[in-house]
């Protein structure tokens, strides 16, 4: 009766053993895997997160406060555009290990490198510089005393001082952080009282002005949304 009793509490303990073990080890592997992916995790948020840049969320402002829900719609056409867009250059990247510039050298002519450039240089310039400015606005907004103009040079030195002495790996794990930020857009709509039939109508009914004014918020939403930096700034954190 000792030995049975024995064997049967050994039964237990042994089952009991393996069974926190399986469980146990099962917690410690998905652990490992969320811990791998994180730390895998960067260029493609970072990618992403970078569209949401300050003339972008100037440019979506005024159109609310000009237009109200009536553009709310673009969003269903601009976000697959600049879905595919990601997809198409991430993908460049992987098979080629090159960036736009370096994979249009290689595989075309010459000609098509320079109208590439041509076309590509002058808005990505304007887009940075739309970026700074912004920032330097909202630099302003906290400190109305300070002029925008010496927070816009401040950030720009600021960036080009991380961008020279910053190894690209510190710089994607200091922004991954802060893309979390990014969040608070999914909070934001409920602090306020909505008009939810008038969100869902605006999102999936168009609604088109033939106006100066309207037709060119909607070229800025379309232009600020898939801006063309993207076609360089995706490829290269791929390779």
């Amino acid at each position: 009766m000792i030995y049975e009793t024995k064997s049967f509490v050994s039964v237990i303990f042994n089952c009991t053993f393996e069974t926190i073990s399986v469980k146990y080890g099962k917690e410690i592997n998905i652990s490992s895997k969320l811990k791998r992916f994180w730390k895998l995790l960067g260029p493609g948020l970072i990618t992403g997160a970078s569209d949401d840049d300050p003339s972008g969320i100037a440019t979506y402002s005024q159109a609310g406060a000009a237009f109200g829900l009536s553009t709310l719609w673009t969003g269903l056409l601009a976000f697959p555009l600049m879905a595919a867009i990601q997809q198409m250059c991430a993908k460049i990247g992987l098979v080629t290990s090159l960036g736009l510039t370096g994979a249009l050298k290689k595989h075309y002519p010459r000609p098509v490198l320079y109208l590439m450039l041509l076309f590509s240089f002058p808005a990505i310039v304007m887009n940075i510089g739309a970026d700074i400015a912004g920032m330097g606005a909202v630099g302003n907004l906290l400190f109305p005393t300070i002029e925008a103009t010496f927070f816009s040079v401040f950030f720009t030195i600021l960036l080009l001082i991380l961008i020279i002495y910053l190894p690209y790996l510190k710089i994607a794990a200091i922004l991954k952080y802060l893309c979390i930020v990014l969040l608070v857009y999914l909070v934001v709509p409920f602090l306020y009282k909505q008009d939810w039939l008038l969100v869902i109508k605006s999102t999936f009914v168009p609604t088109l002005e033939f106006n100066k004014e309207f037709v060119g918020i909607l070229v800025g939403i379309l232009g600020t949304t898939i801006s063309p930096y993207l076609f360089f700034f995706g490829k290269p954190l791929w390779k």
